[in-house]
């Protein structure tokens, strides 16, 4: 039976997503609330949506509300999930899944209790990169992986001040300091979301930022945090390393393509840049570009993307590339001629939320497995902060068949 949907937080991000989800033939109704009721009451009135909740609090407390989807700012989510959980809804959630192991390990336990449904929204788990490499490792092309590489190179001058401005208003630079290693899910999960195993330490270095704008400054920051830059080199379960990058200061194409990805096999290896991909082994090179590039789904002039950052907007219109093919067959049909984003992920995600709650399964990106896409970077943060130490990863495990 269709459900009906609240949308928590009303900004840049949200009105994708709530016009997917108000056309799914599995959603009957979506309400929205926002801290600015102006905001939210825009979104309802721009998609044609049900109505406004006056707060959190009320919309979780109503009978008119099945499940929630929170869009507010990143190092919010923990707390909001676990409420929301506790008050019978299921829960879609933006990334990162939480900033504390603490709060990972409530989401995991509140799920594991309550039966219901969470979901992570990573996008890197339906990148196209991501896609292919799960296809050659099942196909066994790979040989055995041993290292895995993950890139999030995305410029704060490319669009990421604005977004901070518009959320953060005149105390902005105070959250724009937010630790790159504290959001780590696109380059994680990406490599995770083809590789099914998990970090058990990590040793990371992090680079001071020296730009002197006031933003990475500790006296201003949120987090005391003056970290842009970060790498952090993991050993996992599975045997072999991974290395992820999560910088802020970067002379980079970051519109191109801010997530990127590397595998490497002892029969076969993947590597990206920002305009090419390709697939390789001891015969040769095999550039797979036409394969992983995906093409646009919205003009980056449509007048719904007014309050996005042009510098942004290539992540709010890609749509599939040609590796999408089989899995953009389950899609509804109701949302295949909608704009789609993010490496062409957002019909993905919309749909895995809405069949799991529907159906009672579990999504791919389900409450065990966010926290191994996200407790490395709290732990991985950690370690640049202690000068690079090694430190020990906690997993939670997965569920189990219950």
């Amino acid at each position: 039976m269709p459900f009906t949907l609240g949308i928590v937080g009303a900004g840049q991000f949200a009105g994708q997503f709530a016009t997917l989800f108000h056309h799914h033939p599995g959603v009957s109704a979506v309400h929205v609330t926002d801290l600015i009721g102006s905001r939210a009451d825009e979104l309802v009135r721009s998609a044609g949506l049900a109505g406004t909740f006056g707060s959190f609090d009320e919309m979780i407390a109503s009978p008119l509300v099945d499940a929630v989807a929170i869009f507010t700012q990143r190092w919010t989510h923990g707390p909001l999930v676990v409420k929301a959980l506790r008050a019978g809804k299921h829960v879609y959630c933006a990334v990162p899944m939480a900033i504390t192991v603490d709060e990972i390990a409530a989401i995991v336990d509140t799920v594991r209790e309550t039966g219901l449904t969470y979901m992570m929204g990573e996008t890197s788990y339906y990148n196209p990169a991501t896609v292919f490499a799960r296809q050659k490792l099942a196909e066994g092309s790979f040989g055995r992986l041993f290292y895995g590489e993950g890139d999030y190179v995305h410029d704060m001058e490319l669009g990421f001040y604005e977004a901070y401005q518009y959320s953060g208003g005149e105390g902005w630079k105070a959250t724009a300091s937010y630790p790159p290693l504290l959001y780590p899910t696109h380059s994680i999960g990406g490599v995770l979301g083809a590789w099914p195993t998990h970090a058990v330490a990590v040793s990371a270095i992090g680079v001071v930022d020296q730009r002197g704008d006031g933003v990475f400054d500790r006296s201003v920051s949120q987090f005391d945090n003056d970290i842009s830059n970060a790498t952090a080199l993991f050993e996992l379960a599975a045997g072999g390393s991974m290395r992820i990058n999560e910088f802020r200061r970067v002379g980079y194409p970051s519109h191109l393509r801010e997530s990127r990805f590397r595998w490497f096999g002892t029969e076969g290896s993947f590597e990206q840049l920002a305009s090419t991909t390709v697939w390789q082994n001891r015969q040769g090179v095999e550039d797979i570009s036409h394969l992983i590039d995906t093409h646009a789904s919205l003009s980056p002039d449509d007048p719904s993307l007014a309050h996005v950052a042009p510098a942004l907007r290539d992540a709010f219109i890609s749509g599939y590339a040609a590796i999408h093919e089989a899995d953009r067959a389950r899609i509804p049909a109701e949302l295949l001629p909608l704009p789609n984003g993010h490496e062409g992920s957002h019909h993905f995600l919309v749909d895995d939320f809405v069949r799991a709650v529907n159906g009672g399964g579990m999504p791919a990106v389900n409450a065990w497995q966010a926290a191994r896409f996200t407790l490395p970077g709290v732990i991985a943060h950690e370690s640049a902060r202690r000068g690079g130490e090694r430190l020990r990863v906690p997993d939670l495990g997965m569920p189990d068949a219950g």
